[in-house]
């Protein structure tokens, strides 16, 4: 068994050896040549390279989803959904089309390749993330060609005169940008006493740690900005054998010079100094940076993404001696995520990077997710926070039986700064990462919810701040809490609930429609015409509200409704009308209601009770409860639920 493990894990080493001996690639610019006339591509710029990068997996319209709530909250706005971003991020669809196109344009070499993308958002929305992802991108990509031993991994085709070019451009079908750093124009003359297509040329792959293709400016201390981080230095060692304008002193190792054909990500950029940024200028719009000393300047090809919280980028946009800045900047605004399910897939992506084994029962991700999404949201006079939330989730709201018709979209842009503020995702992970330390049997809402209440007690906010979170956690998320408890209780006491559920809607239309129709009904069973069942009918209505005339009206809103749906070859169930639906549930909900509340507030039961008892829990367990857990939510239905 031994021996076979190491010929796996020797296979494994080998066939990993071989794809890189296939990537790597050494010859003359001559060779060069050939390469670039059969693949244009292997010269790209940064954008182009990254745009690539990000397009390759795919690109949809958002009008093309198969996800029926995503083409009702976006599907007017033409967004493009890159499968690039799909499975790490969730709910800011918007910024990640601007991201797209910002790329795709600057891939075209238009002025946004001469910008710098600037992502503006609140702390863990993700800014960091995304730079993140595009660096990985990178990483992944095939290597570059760059000059043997340049410390910039310069484009090869730098070493054709720019007499030449317009001739080596129509044969190569490329446009030829940039100009040799000052080393290799130094070794050229040399080295190679001028013949620059003997000059060597090499792959390198693209590496963060290994500082090739992805350079990193951390913010600065602003009492000691040494521009060197940026643009390198002269190593003052040579000095004694180099003459002060000798190229070889120079330390070509800036952020910029690391990321010359890549990505340069300034991290919190705008904590920074002005004048330590002012070679931003340069690096942009004319793409070159000032050698260190007295070297002149340096071609730079790299795309520069900053990013940076509101606060900062708030005092920097309000300083108008900023202006040369701000004009070379493509602003992004990445907000928290507002959309419930969205954020429950946060969690979960994060959670399973974790190596927490212990159980988590259904809808607490959902019960965490709720307070942090509700948390973002700005209040309105034309509903309150919970519709809003269910309503940016893309659910169907119904209120006293009338589906809600406020558009998602109006209301955010009523509130323009939604999103930017709130509970961050870190703060709901911190909370769920301790609750999981403190419980190994497992983690259910109630103590998730009473572990944030504790957190937010203790957290650095403002009283007010903190009494409206607090007003949060204790009054809106708790009654939403056990709306859903309540329903998941009954689903699992009423056997079968789809199916009696479904039994229930065909009831209901085939009365319905003898009623609106006056006509009458055929029982299955005699074959005999009957009236439709008026009692019957009212007995689903009244549990949203329908009452008296207005019945009429409900149902013939339902049977055309649902005709038109059958028109348009949709399937037809009891959760095809919204407020159908809800009637059904809360029907099936009353009629199990007074039975699960005897047999969970019981404190000692009888043995059909304990029969029942035993029965619901089983029920709940295979609904993705383990029995702590079950026992658990069951006693607080008791408590909370079911009051006297």
């Amino acid at each position: 068994m031994t021996d076979e493990r190491q010929k796996r894990f020797s296979e494994l080493i080998e066939a990993d050896r071989e794809r890189h001996r296939d990537l790597g690639w050494s010859g003359t610019l001559l060779e060069y040549l050939d390469k670039v006339r059969e693949h244009p591509t292997l010269a790209r710029l940064a954008h182009e390279r990254l745009w690539d990068v990000i397009s390759a997996e795919g690109l949809s319209d958002v009008r093309e989803t198969e996800d029926p709530r995503l083409r009702r909250l976006l599907g007017d706005d033409g967004l493009r959904l890159y499968d690039f971003f799909r499975d790490e991020f969730f709910g800011i669809e918007r910024a990640l089309d601007q991201i797209g196109r910002y790329f795709r344009a600057a891939a075209q070499r238009g002025e946004e390749s001469r910008q710098v993308l600037c992502l503006i958002g609140p702390v863990g929305a993700g800014k960091s993330s995304l730079v993140e992802k595009l660096q990985r991108g990178l990483e992944t990509a095939p290597p570059l060609h760059a000059i043997e031993g340049c410390p910039l991994a310069e484009e090869p085709l730098h070493l054709i005169p720019k007499h030449l070019r317009p001739e080596f451009e129509e044969m190569l079908d490329v446009r030829i940008e940039g100009e040799l750093c000052p080393l290799c124009r130094h070794r050229l003359e040399e080295e190679f006493q001028g013949r620059y297509e003997q000059v060597p040329v090499v792959t390198v792959p693209i590496s963060r740690h290994g500082r090739r293709g992805i350079g990193v400016v951390p913010p600065v201390d602003p009492n000691n900005q040494d521009t060197s981080v940026l643009i390198g230095s002269e190593d003052i060692s040579k000095l004694d054998r180099y003459s002060e304008g000798d190229p070889r002193v120079l330390e070509l190792s800036g952020a910029f010079h690391v990321g010359n054909r890549g990505i340069t990500e300034f991290i919190e950029m705008f904590k920074n100094e002005t004048e330590y940024l002012h070679t931003i200028i340069t690096a942009t719009q004319e793409k070159f940076i000032p050698a260190p000393g007295r070297h002149g300047t340096v071609y730079v090809d790299t795309v520069i993404v900053a990013h940076s919280n509101e606060a900062e980028w708030r005092r920097f946009r309000g300083d108008r001696t900023n202006e040369a800045i701000l004009d070379r900047l493509v602003v992004v605004k990445v907000p928290y995520n507002l959309r419930l399910s969205e954020e429950v897939k946060i969690y979960r992506k994060l959670l399973d990077r974790s190596s927490f084994e212990a159980h988590i029962a259904p809808h607490t991700l959902e019960v965490a997710a709720m307070f942090a999404v509700l948390s973002r949201l700005e209040p309105t006079s034309k509903c309150d926070l919970t519709t809003k939330l269910r309503l940016y989730n893309g659910e169907e709201v119904v209120e006293k039986g009338k589906t809600v018709k406020l558009d998602p979209r109006e209301l955010h842009e009523d509130a323009p700064r939604e999103g930017m503020e709130g509970i961050s995702t870190r703060f709901i992970m911190k909370a769920l990462d301790g609750t999981l330390a403190d419980n190994p049997g497992g983690i259910h809402p109630i103590n998730v919810r009473e572990t944030l209440v504790q957190m937010v007690k203790g957290a650095d906010l403002g009283d007010k701040e903190r009494d409206r979170y607090l007003d949060l956690l204790r009054d809106t998320v708790h009654k939403e809490y056990l709306s859903i408890l309540e329903r998941e209780i009954t689903r699992a006491f009423v056997y079968s609930f789809e199916e009696q559920a479904e039994g229930l809607f065909q009831n209901y239309l085939d009365h319905a429609e003898a009623y609106v129709n006056k006509t009458r009904v055929k029982d299955a069973g005699t074959g005999e015409e009957l009236e439709p069942d008026e009692e019957f009918l009212k007995s689903v209505e009244e549990q949203i509200a329908i009452v008296g005339s207005a019945a009429d009206g409900f149902r013939q809103e339902v049977m055309a409704y649902l005709w038109a749906s059958s028109r348009r070859g949709d399937r037809v169930d009891f959760k095809s009308y919204e407020p159908l639906r809800e009637a059904i549930e809360k029907r099936l909900m009353s009629s199990a209601r007074e039975m699960s509340r005897v047999i969970t507030r019981a404190r000692t039961r009888d043995e059909e009770q304990r029969k029942k008892y035993d029965d619901l829990v089983g029920a709940l367990i295979e609904r993705g409860y383990n029995e702590e857990s079950a026992e658990v939510v069951l006693r607080y239905a008791a408590n909370n639920l079911w009051k006297d």
